[in-house]
């Protein structure tokens, strides 16, 4: 089984949330299309997100592209959430942009270009929206050429002489080869998309599942499934708790397997159990493999971007709290009983830099917004 993982991203109301349920619509994961506005989004499970139809924390869902098994993590578009979609691109190995047709390069669309190639993560692009008046693909690609890189692609229409002869400007010798050819083979295609070398574009409407059918399509035909070491490998990406309290452990195997009840170097502890989560569900597995993403229980002193055997740690993030805050306390609320809770919190969101002041006798928190 080829498996690799895909992390969709976007600037704030560019239909990503959208675009993942119609992926998973389309590949037949889910039955029923929900949708944001409605408040039942396979991926926004947690009450405050249906509430306000946004995303604050990553997600993960399976589905299934040609050969391809794609472990699909949704992240959050509003910059206040930042740190949490900045997390999972360490474990991606492909990011899937997601571009609104109507508005084109947003603020925060560059700072995610830019954070995708400081973790050299190989990106498809997804121009959504297509549908509204007043888009034009040809001003939207040429756009993109100029605010991002003149190596994105439209793959749209594929094997013909003009999409070959675009793909293989990107690099010397794959030009050589189609002057020699007068076309490309998929490999190629796939070692310049895997490179950073190409950037793959598509367009449609994501709410009206125009196009999305021939993104999967593309993406499992041009994205090529890493090769992992047999040796042992993970990186813990995400802290979260399930809903009866059970602290979990977020991460991606990206060598050998991960078995239950095996002890973790540098853990003095053991995984209690292996999940395998799609939106809010999850089956227990006795064994990931490589390129699995899995959350395990058992693990009380773990941190996002600690590199687990072979792996080494990630330094995170890019993106950081410029604010601080005083915390002021209910009447009544003792700080020693609430920095307890307020470190449980700090796990899953390191950013908060939580500091008990002494001299003042007060908390001080940091937050992005």
């Amino acid at each position: 089984m080829k498996r690799l993982t895909a992390g969709i991203l976007a600037h704030v109301d560019a239909g990503k949330t959208t675009l993942s349920e119609a992926l998973l619509y389309s590949s037949g994961a889910i039955r029923k299309l929900g949708r944001v506005d409605n408040k039942d989004a396979f991926l926004d499970t947690y009450g405050l997100e249906r509430e306000r139809g946004i995303t604050i924390f990553s997600k993960q869902a399976i589905l299934q592209a040609g050969d391809l098994e794609i472990t699909l993590l949704d992240t959050p578009g509003h910059v206040d959430f930042s740190p949490e979609m900045e997390r999972t691109l360490q474990v991606l190995d492909y990011g899937i942009l997601v571009i609104s047709g109507a508005d084109g390069i947003q603020g925060h669309t560059r700072t995610l270009w830019r954070l995708l190639k400081k973790y050299h993560v190989p990106v498809f692009l997804f121009i959504n929206k297509m549908d509204q008046p007043g888009t034009d693909k040809g001003r939207l690609l040429e756009g993109l050429r100029e605010g991002f890189s003149g190596n994105c692609v439209d793959f749209t229409q594929t094997d013909t002489e003009e999409f070959y002869e675009n793909c293989a400007m990107c690099r010397e010798d794959v030009l050589d080869y189609f002057l020699e050819q007068g076309r490309l083979e998929i490999s190629q295609i796939q070692d310049l998309v895997s490179g950073r070398e190409l950037f793959p574009c598509f367009f449609g409407s994501a709410l009206k599942l125009d196009g999305v059918l021939e993104f999967l399509d593309g993406f499992g035909r041009f994205a090529k499934a890493p090769e992992y070491p047999q040796e042992f490998g993970a990186k813990i990406f995400k802290i979260a708790r399930d809903a009866q309290g059970n602290r979990l452990t977020y991460l991606k195997i990206t060598g050998g397997a991960l078995k239950v009840k095996t002890p973790l170097a540098g853990q003095q502890e053991k995984v209690n159990q292996i999940r395998i989560y799609s939106g809010e569900k999850f089956e227990t597995r006795s064994e990931a493999e490589a390129g699995m993403v899995c959350a395990v229980t058992g693990l009380s002193d773990t941190r996002p971007g600690t590199g687990l055997g072979i792996e080494k740690d990630t330094v995170l993030p890019l993106l950081v709290p410029v604010l601080t805050y005083r915390m002021d306390l209910p009447p009544g609320c003792a700080p020693s009983v609430m920095l307890p809770k307020l470190y449980q919190l700090q796990e899953e969101e390191p950013e908060l830099h939580l500091v008990w002041d002494s001299h003042l006798q007060e908390i001080q928190v940091q937050i992005m917004g």
